[in-house]
Parts: C-alpha cells; structure tokens; sequence
C-alpha cells in the first residue's frame, strides 16, 4: 500500500460539473436593492444566461424588499426543470420553440403525478383545455403564472414560453413577499415553495453552489498564452469531486482504494491533486509526471524561503511534510494569482478556489511556463 500513497497524491470526481470555465467579472450590487448581479457558466446557453441576469436586475422593481436574489439561484431552479431549455431554439426576443411541457397533471400517476388539476387557462399556455401541466423552461402551472407572470420583454405579453418572461416570474416568485436569499433557511424555503420535495431542494441547492462557484472567479485580464490555457483549464474542473487517484491528461476518470485517511476513489470520477495539475498543464502541451513529488522537479524551482509573493499566475504550488525536503512533497495546486490557488484538496471535497495558505507546509512552487 505504500507504494500505492507514493504513487498518487490527493483526488476528485466529476459529477454534476461545470464543464467550461469563463472568465468572469465580480458580484455588483443593484442600487437600493439588495440584487447581486456578475459571472458566467459555459453549460448554461448564453440567452438563457442573459434572461437569468436580466430578471436579477429587474425583480427588484416587482418585490422592493427582496434580498439576495443571484443569477445562480435562477439557474439552479432551470437546470432541474428544464435543462436551460437546450435543445430548443431560443429565439433574441427571448421566445422558446418548440415550447416545453411537462406531463399533463390528470391523476393518472405517469410522471408520477398522483393528484388532479383541473384546466385554469382553456388551454392557452399548456396546449390543452383537459387539465394542466406546466410549463416553459421554469414549468410554471398555468394558474400559478397567472399570479407571478410579467412581461419582461416589453412586447405586452407576459409568456411562460418566453426565457425574458419566465425568468423574472421565477424570480418573483422566489422572492415571495420580500425574502432575503442571502440567508440559507430563507432561499430553501423559497426552492421548497416552488417544489415541495426535500430531494429537489437538495438537487436545486447543489446546483446553486457549482453556478456560484463559476461566478466567484479571479482576474485573468492581464494573463494571456499558455498560462492562460492552464489556469482556464484548471478553472474549467470546479464543482468536479475529488477522486484519490483520479484524472489523467484527457480529464477525470476514476481513482483508486485507498487515501491515507481510508477514502476511497475506486467509484469516483474526478480528480487528485496532482491529477488536475496533469490535466490543466497538458492543455497546453506540457506533460508531467504523475505524482506531485515528482512534478516538483520539472521547471524552475522556485524556494519556499522566496515565500509566495515570488509566486506567479501559472506556477505548481507545492507542499510537503517537511519543506525543505521534496520527497515528502504531498500535495500539490496551481497558482492563479491574488493569493489564491486552483485545488483539489481532499476526498469529500470538489475542485475549487482556495488560499495558497489553506494547506500546510508551503514548500515553493515551480515555473514552467
């Protein structure tokens, strides 16, 4: 088993990930209300992204007192509902062909619907006059959009089949009457209102904290080439669990039994630390060895005792039991500036942004690019 610890380092796996990372701007606040606006993610279609943001800034005008409302949230509830509406096509104005049905709500348990609802629209929204199914990418019951719905387009329809529209709905809606989404027991209530399920809350909440992650990103402004291409590739993993002895040069893939803490990677497919670092760096041609140890002698070595302002965007972190002696380096990070480093900690953690000193025993860095 010891020769197995040497050869891997720390681990993750990929679940529900975010595939792409797109440099982002940081959070701003709405005037007065309260509204957190910014960021990006790629598996979201750019219209729908747009649709998301707009209802940010404009739900304030609908809820006054609402707190706390993010892009994420909206794109949390639409992942689940609708998988953003991909596949359909989204037209500029925001309209969503063909348009999206749930399962039509009669009783009859298909879809797992057990209870009846009897048609409130003739028909108008959900294409029947027999009962109801919901609707758009937010599946909204008729009757409840007739409450909540809004034309956010300025064409004089509010449309549950427009994103514009059933975006600010879903942002009204989870406003309530002025809840503060910024307070964890207040946006659970808000995601349980709109779907009474434990699961789904859970489902929806998970969601929420990758499309977060992907908006908390660092300045890339100034960084361009090959450092560029490992930063953004490394970046691209967040959300992705970490697997004890999982990613290689082509991405994730699953780890191996077992951690020095007994965790296992054999049914996790993700990443260590070392196996993101090989996959961000191959992204720009460089290939490495496969343990962090042994990537401490690839590049110029740059001494602890330079401390970790010597450090620069691009740059392995490393750490070791005792710094000073690199074969007892046991993990390792990427360094994307400001303090802060691409990492795939531990197992039961996900690739994410931390601080160079959220690990012990800093034990320099290396420069290849």
């Amino acid at each position: 088993m010891l020769l197995l610890f040497a050869a891997v380092c720390c681990a993750a796996s990929a679940g529900n990930a975010i595939s792409t990372y797109v440099a982002l701007k940081s959070g701003a606040q709405d005037e007065g209300g309260g509204i957190a606006v910014g960021g990006s993610a790629a598996d979201i279609p750019l219209r729908m992204l747009a649709a998301y943001k707009q209802a940010v800034q404009k739900v304030g005008k609908h809820v006054p007192k609402c707190r706390g409302m993010r892009w994420p949230i909206l794109a949390g509830i639409a992942k689940v509902e609708s998988n953003h509406a991909v596949g359909r096509n989204v037209a500029d104005n925001g309209d969503i062909r063909p348009r999206i049905y749930g399962v039509l709500l009669n009783g009859s348990g298909a879809g797992g619907n057990t209870t009846m609802f009897p048609d409130t629209d003739g028909g108008r929204w959900d294409g029947t006059a027999t009962g109801e199914r919901a609707v758009g990418p937010f599946q909204f019951l008729p009757s409840t959009w007739e409450g909540v719905g809004q034309d956010a387009g300025g064409d004089g329809i509010a449309d549950p089949h427009n994103a514009d529209d059933a975006a600010l709905g879903a942002a009204i809606y989870l406003c309530g009457n002025g809840r503060d989404l910024a307070k964890e027991p207040q946006l659970r209530a808000a995601i349980f209102q709109y779907n009474r399920s434990d699961e789904y809350v859970a489902n929806v909440r998970g969601w929420i904290d990758q499309y977060t992650a992907a908006a908390d990103g660092p300045d890339l402004e100034n960084v361009t080439g090959d450092v560029r291409t490992v930063i953004e590739a490394a970046l691209a993993q967040r959300g992705v669990p970490y697997s004890w002895g999982g990613g290689t040069a082509s991405g994730p893939s699953t780890g191996v039994c077992c951690s020095p803490s007994g965790k296992s990677g054999a049914s996790i497919r993700g990443f260590d630390c070392s196996g993101l670092t090989t996959y961000a760096y191959a992204q720009a041609g460089i290939r490495l060895p496969r343990t962090a140890a042994a990537q401490a002698g690839v590049g110029r070595r740059i001494p602890a005792s330079a401390g970790t302002r010597a450090l620069q965007p691009g740059d392995l972190v490393f750490y070791a039991y005792a710094p000073g002696r690199d074969s007892t380096i046991y993990h390792v990070g990427i360094y994307v500036g400001g303090g802060q480093m691409v990492n795939a900690a531990r197992p039961g953690t996900v690739v994410r942004l931390d601080a160079v000193n959220a690990m012990s025993g800093y034990a320099g860095g290396a420069r290849l690019l």
